[in-house]
């Protein structure tokens, strides 16, 4: 039986969940949540851990040379360092418009990355 501890972010209660489970999840039993969430976060963790990425990209303006943008849902965590490693190196040509895809479906994982802000000329 493997065992393992995590805390619930899906609601400001911050459960301590124990999931407990053997072979591939068959038989995976989660206690220690306040509500149906924490089963549903936990199960969501242990087989396919996702998360919203947010990060910034350079750009042409003087003004703001940096420029916030998110995914716009989660990520699977083995994509992660890809992701930042592909923007962290881009240089991004004013102007853009908050909400205006920068990264279509990356690495095929129906995932965009969208940018949080305006910047004009």
């Amino acid at each position: 039986m493997t065992k393992r501890e995590l805390i619930c972010i899906t609601c400001p209660l911050g459960c301590r969940l124990c999931a407990e489970w053997s072979g591939d999840f068959e038989s995976l039993t989660i206690t220690g949540n306040r509500c149906p969430r924490g089963s549903s976060y936990a199960e969501r963790e242990l087989r396919n851990p996702a998360r919203i990425v947010t990060a910034v990209v350079r750009s042409t303006s003087a003004e703001q040379p940096w420029i916030p943008v998110r995914t716009d849902r989660e990520l699977p965590k083995p994509l992660i360092d890809a992701l930042l490693n592909r923007l962290y190196r881009m240089l991004v040509e004013i102007p853009v418009s908050r909400g205006d895809v920068l990264i279509e479906n990356f690495e095929n994982s129906k995932v965009n990355v969208i940018f949080s802000s305006t910047v004009k000329r």
